[in-house]
Formats: C-alpha cells, sequence, structure tokens
C-alpha cells in the first residue's frame, strides 16, 4: 500500500492526497524567492509616473546616499547595453533601460540594487525622473472606431453570413464587453540571477523554464546551455508567469555587472502593468435562427486593447467550431493603447469570447421561447464545424444531461423574475463550457534503482495544479511500484525539455511522456532478466514477462519471479535509465480534440440592493481520462471561482487623465473571497479518448473558468429581467 492508502495498481484516477503538501506546510519547498547564494544583494525596480514621453535626465544624488547602495542602474547607466540586431529584437517588449523612451505608466525605468531589502526600498523612491511628456490614450472606448486588422490574423469565413441573415426569422445583435482583469496570483513575480564565470543560474517564478532559458540567453548574447533556471515550486501563474518579463533579465544583468548574486521580488502593487494582464475586449455577435431554433448565421466580432508589441485575445475560437451552423464570420481586430503590455490569462480567448457566445444564445432562447438547454442541444455540432473532423471524444450531451439533473434544471420557470426565495430574487442560467486540448512535444527520463525506488524526471512545472501527484501517480502505476518509491522531479532546464505550463497541455502532454518512459524502463529491465543467466527468469519470452508489485514475473507461473532490487543489484551501475520524447502520429490531422462542459449559476439578488450572491453552481464536464480525482476536482472550482470573480468583480481601472491604474492592490481591486463562493458541485463524465494520446488525457487547467460568466449572467437575467453585456456585473448595473 502507498502512504495515501492506495495500492500502486490502479492508482490513475484515485483522490490521493498531494506528494508535496507537508513540503508546503512546513516550509520544505523553497520557491524562488527563498533562494539566499551567498552573497546575495537585493534589488528594487522603479517605475514611470506618466504613460507616454521620454526621460530626459534622472537625479540618483539622494538615492546614492542611502547606506547600503551598491549600485543604482537607469537608462543613463545600464547594467548591459545590448548591441546585437538578436539581442535588440529579444528585447522589443521588454523594459531594460537601453533607451529613454516611456511608453506606459508603470513601466521599469530603474533598478536599485543594495545590500538589504529595505536600503534598495528607500533609495528607489528617492530618485527623481525628469520627463518630456506626450499625448498619450489608455481609453479603450475611445480607440474603438481606429480599430487595427493583426499583422497575423486570417479572418474566418463559412457560407454566406449576410444572406443567411436576410432569411432568419429570428435575430440578435448585441455588443458584449469584459474590462482589462489582472492575474494577482499568490505568490508574486521573483528573481535571483547568480553567475559563475560564464555560467548562469536562474531561480525564477515561471511556467516555463525552457523558454526562461532561451529568452534570457538570446538578450545576454549567451549560450543557451550556460543558463541554468530553476522553478520547483510556484505560487499560482495563471498565465502571466508564462512570459517573461523586464525585472528577470535585469536581474541577470545587474549580477554579472556587479559580480554577486542579485534578487528582485515585485510588490503587490508591482504587480499591475509591467507583468501582463487580460485586455479588456468588445464583441459584437450577430446570431440568426429559424422558428424551430436552428442556427442559420453567425457573426462574431472581437476587439481588444493591445500594446506597442501586437497581443490577439482570440475570443472568436469558439463560435467557429461549438456549434452546427451553416454560414459563420469571426473576425479578430486590435486597439493600440499607450497601456503596458497585455498576455495570457487563464482561458485566453475562450474566457471572454464565451461570456459573449453564450450570452447571446441566451438571448437568442427568450427570442424563440425555448429553453436555453434546448437551444444548445438542437445546435450540438456532431462534428467539429470549423475544420469537419470528427471528435477524438466529446461527451458533451451526456454534460447537458447529467449537469441538469444535479442542477434540477426541469424545476426552472422560463419567465424572468418568476422565481423567489421569500423577499429575494431568484436566477437560473446556464452556458457551455468549452476548451482547445493541445498536445505538445515532451521529454521524461526515468531511473529505476537497485534500493526499490524510482525517480522520474521531466522539465515541467507544477503551478499549484498537482503535477507532482499526477505524474508520480502515473509513473507509479506504470512501473507498478508504491507511490512513496516513487520521486517525481520538476521545473528545472536541467532535466528532459517539457513545454510551457499553459493552454492545459501539461498533464496530457508530459503525462504522456512520462507514461511511454515508464513502459521504456521497464522494457529495458525485462530484456535485461531474460539475459542474465542468474535470473529466474533467464530464457523466458519477453512477452511472458508482467511487472506486478515491484518485481517481475512469468505469467501463470508463481514460483518463477524476481525483485527490481534483486535485478539491478547484478548490474554494473546498480540502476536503469530510460528517456523519451514524445511523437504523435497524424491524430490531430484526422480528429478535432477539445474538452467540453456544461455550467449551471443560480443566483439570489436582493431587489432593494441589487446585491448578487452566487448561491449555487454546478458544472459537469468531459475531459478525457482524469489522473486525481480530488486535484482535478480542486482546479473546476478554482475555475468557477476565477468566472464567478470575472462575472462580477473584477476589474483593473485606469484614470485615463493621469494613464495611471487606480486599484493596483488587493483592497481595491476585488477577487472573490469564501464569502463569495458558496455551494459548488463538480462532475466528471467517464470519458474515454483513445486518440488524444497514450493514457487518454486532455488537460482540464483552463476549461472550468469558461462559461462561468455567461452562466451567471444569464441567471442574472432570469432573476431580474435586466440583461447585463458589460462585465462585471455590479450592482449600480441591476438597480438602473
Amino acid at each position: 500500500m502507498s502512504s495515501n492508502g492506495k495500492a500502486h495498481s490502479g492508482l490513475i484516477g484515485q483522490p490521493v492526497d498531494r506528494v508535496d503538501g507537508v513540503a508546503k506546510v512546513t516550509g520544505a519547498a523553497r520557491y524562488a524567492a527563498e533562494f539566499r547564494p551567498q552573497g546575495l544583494a537585493y534589488g528594487v525596480v522603479a517605475q514611470s509616473t506618466i504613460p507616454k514621453g521620454k526621460i530626459q535626465s534622472v537625479d540618483t544624488s539622494a538615492a546614492e546616499k542611502v547606506p547600503g547602495v551598491i549600485a543604482i542602474f537607469t537608462c543613463k547607466n545600464p547594467p548591459l547595453k545590448l548591441t546585437t540586431s538578436a539581442q535588440k529584437e529579444a528585447a522589443k517588449s521588454l523594459s531594460l533601460l537601453q533607451n529613454d523612451a516611456v511608453n506606459y505608466a508603470g513601466q521599469v525605468i530603474g533598478l536599485v540594487v543594495a545590500e538589504s531589502l529595505e536600503s534598495a526600498q528607500h533609495s528607489a523612491s528617492l530618485l527623481k525622473f525628469n520627463y518630456q511628456t506626450a499625448p498619450f490614450e489608455t481609453n479603450f472606448a475611445r480607440r474603438l472606431k481606429s480599430a487595427e486588422v493583426p499583422a497575423d490574423h486570417v479572418e474566418y469565413k463559412r457560407g454566406d453570413v449576410d444572406q443567411a441573415l436576410k432569411g432568419a426569422a429570428v435575430k440578435v445583435d448585441q455588443i458584449y464587453s469584459t474590462p482589462t482583469e489582472s492575474h494577482n496570483p499568490l505568490e508574486p513575480f521573483a528573481t535571483v540571477a547568480q553567475w559563475n564565470g560564464g555560467a548562469l543560474t536562474l531561480y525564477e517564478t515561471t511556467q516555463g523554464v525552457f523558454q526562461s532559458r532561451r529568452k534570457i540567453a538570446e538578450i545576454l548574447g549567451v549560450a543557451p546551455d550556460t543558463v541554468r533556471v530553476i522553478s520547483h515550486y510556484l505560487g499560482g501563474g495563471f498565465g502571466c508567469k508564462l512570459a517573461l518579463w523586464s525585472h528577470a533579465p535585469l536581474t541577470a544583468m545587474a549580477a554579472r555587472k556587479l559580480g554577486r548574486p542579485v534578487k528582485v521580488v515585485l510588490d503587490r502593487q508591482q504587480m499591475y502593468g509591467p507583468v501582463g494582464f487580460r485586455p479588456a475586449t468588445n464583441q459584437h455577435i450577430v446570431l440568426g435562427a429559424n422558428r424551430a431554433g436552428d442556427l442559420v448565421a453567425l457573426r462574431h466580432e472581437g476587439i481588444n486593447e493591445s500594446a506597442f508589441h501586437q497581443f490577439v485575445e482570440s475570443v472568436t475560437e469558439a463560435s467557429k467550431m461549438l456549434y452546427a451552423c451553416p454560414n459563420v464570420h469571426t473576425n479578430q481586430m486590435i486597439v493600440s493603447l499607450d497601456i503596458g503590455q497585455p498576455t495570457w490569462m487563464r482561458a485566453p480567448g475562450h474566457a471572454p469570447g464565451s461570456f459573449a457566445l453564450e450570452s447571446a444564445l441566451d438571448e437568442l432562447a427568450y427570442a424563440l421561447t425555448v429553453d436555453p438547454l434546448e437551444l444548445r442541444l438542437r445546435n450540438y455540432a456532431q462534428v467539429d464545424s470549423e475544420t469537419g473532423l470528427p471528435w477524438s471524444s466529446n461527451s458533451l450531451r451526456e454534460c447537458y444531461r447529467i449537469g441538469a439533473e444535479r442542477f434540477g434544471w426541469s424545476k426552472r420557470n422560463h419567465a424572468p423574475r418568476s422565481m423567489r426565495d421569500g423577499k429575494l430574487l431568484v436566477g437560473w442560467g446556464m452556458a457551455t463550457a468549452l476548451h482547445s486540448c493541445w498536445r505538445n512535444l515532451a521529454s521524461a527520463r526515468v531511473e529505476l534503482r537497485a534500493d526499490g525506488t524510482a525517480l522520474v524526471q521531466s522539465g515541467c512545472h507544477d503551478i499549484g495544479t498537482g503535477t507532482y501527484t499526477i505524474m508520480t501517480q502515473i509513473a507509479a502505476e506504470k512501473l507498478s511500484l508504491p507511490m512513496e518509491r516513487v520521486t517525481f522531479e520538476l521545473g528545472d532546464t536541467n532535466l528532459p525539455e517539457a513545454p510551457l505550463a499553459g493552454g492545459s497541455t501539461t498533464a496530457g502532454s508530459v503525462g504522456n511522456a512520462v507514461a511511454q518512459a515508464c513502459t521504456a524502463a521497464l522494457d529495458k529491465l525485462i530484456a535485461t532478466a531474460v539475459v542474465d543467466r542468474q535470473s529466474p527468469l533467464s530464457g523466458a519470452k519477453i512477452d511472458d514477462i508482467v511487472a506486478v508489485n515491484g518485481e517481475l514475473r512469468i505469467k501463470g507461473s508463481a514460483g518463477k519471479s524476481e525483485s527490481y532490487q534483486s535485478l539491478l543489484s547484478r548490474t554494473a551501475t546498480g540502476k536503469l535509465q530510460a528517456t523519451v520524447q514524445t511523437k504523435f502520429g497524424d491524430e490531430a490531422k484526422n480528429y478535432s480534440m477539445s474538452t467540453f462542459g456544461a455550467q449551471f449559476a443560480e443566483v439570489k439578488i436582493d431587489p432593494d440592493l441589487g446585491v448578487i450572491q452566487v448561491s449555487r453552481f454546478g458544472g459537469t464536464y468531459g475531459a478525457g481520462r482524469i489522473l486525481n480525482a480530488r486535484t482535478a476536482r480542486s482546479q473546476m472550482i478554482g475555475g468557477i471561482t476565477f468566472g464567478i470573480g470575472m462575472a462580477l468583480m473584477e476589474q483593473t481601472l485606469i484614470d485615463h487623465n493621469l494613464g495611471r491604474i487606480i486599484n493596483a492592490d488587493f483592497a481595491e481591486y476585488h477577487i472573490p473571497v469564501n464569502s463569495d463562493v458558496a455551494n459548488l458541485d463538480v462532475f466528471f463524465v467517464d470519458e474515454q479518448d483513445p486518440h488524444v494520446n497514450s493514457i487518454g488525457v486532455k488537460g482540464i487547467g483552463e476549461l472550468g473558468i469558461t462559461g462561468v460568466a455567461a452562466a451567471i449572467a444569464n441567471a442574472v437575467y432570469h432573476a431580474t429581467g435586466k440583461r447585463v453585456r458589460d462585465l462585471p456585473i455590479t450592482l449600480d448595473k441591476i438597480l438602473v
């Protein structure tokens, strides 16, 4: 039995405890900011206070007098002057003190390094930057008419939407908007940089150690194999830690310049602006249907705010393929503003896109006097409507059925303002959840040892999702070992290469590599046994040998077996290794791969005060094989909670007179707390997918948030009869 009380046979899917749980609660787990190399100095970044212009001069006189200050770096005195075109290209969207340009308020424009954090903070506060200001614009709404088509965007069309709309019996034509949102992981960004000769070690808050290594090496003009990036634990990321931001290369540059390790940790206010955010969107959706409720036309045009480096929030992806509709037109545009660089945020594109699409479907259901669930069933896509490919697996119909049963949807009165709980208005709404299933190449290494343990390694990440645990489960089951005899290591560029921890790719991609590496290791062990004359298995047929409880056995022969330990103890090294890089066939050419779900929300609203409470929420999902029932449920609860924040609270506010964010802290940037999250019901449909990978795993990190904001918005309409198309849904929008 394992330490979690589960035998290794059938471990995959079991709700075992997190293997890293004890390390986290006892403080043994070391996050990036907790590494303290000898001679460590502390850095603090300085930020611009204007949204656009140039730095004319810098007065460092007062800052230099602070005791303990080692160096002050600005554009007038950069820690490293980039010279080659490759370095300049790598730093195009970063602020690395290479010039005097200011592109947005909050841009990194200086770095102070001191013997203590307090000295660095005080010194940075005394820096005086004199600017030449320039006209700026930070108001997304004012720039909508100047939207441009991004350089790499391809407009999508099938059929003739204009002609189909002319003959549509019922139409919905509305604009939906979502605001700028900030990530706010519990752990802020941190970088510790240490040089040893020409080799750099970077302890970094990143969702991609290999991506960070490539970018850092390019900026610094060094070979990638001279850079080691380590990120063993991450206190959340939600997408903002996928990219490399200015503070990280600046820390490395300062450490090289000073000849000693340097640490930079951003404070909470510095997490707003210079390290990405979800961009605001404006989405125009037009739906056309016949009287039977069949969609005949769908147009979805999305515009999102961007910055000096183009970023597209792909809000239209679901509209191309989710519903059976013969005539579809989607388009994406951007508006360039004087703001920080937008980036990926949990379910990028799909989260804001699903709010607009699923709200519009709800409006169409009311226009047709059809139940919103029935409308979606009538337009269920038997195949991917964009590509025409069959689904690798699709349990959406089952999700609708089971989700509706668990929620009690059949008891819903269709009319708005028809359901009450005493004084409170009660609303029920629903939406479809969808996220693409991506597969990336990944590598894993397995080492079987003579002491009966196994070491499994891959340079992936655990961003709080449970990667340590699920990879240990996969390895223990595939190796037929108890979990306590398997150690999984991750988050280091010295390990086999793995993809970014984004897009819900880790479980399916790295899990697939781990499973295959374990199989390869056992194959090697079996091959060793049959040629070892001292083994009871000597001369046996390879196909007749199986692994059971940490030993190799001949099928049907109780007396012929040998433990891994015994066999490996006779090898020259006392261990055996196998490394695998996953290879995919033509599955993605032959099948469309996605995860699906049905989201059901209940809200209760005080009609006098407009206060909204999500009193119940149910999510039912089809996402391939579930690796750990407990951590998977945790992921979906997190996604739903994220969606509650998106629906009712979250928005990054800018004073457009100053171009500066005005709610850059937890006091003013509102996110859900315990009292905002009531009864959450999560259920997974038993879904088998033989095409996605060798273990049938799709990945779920993004799925849980999609459709949540729409389900809540639809419930608010059902409760009040007021349709809110602009997030967040605040009480003033209900009372108007």
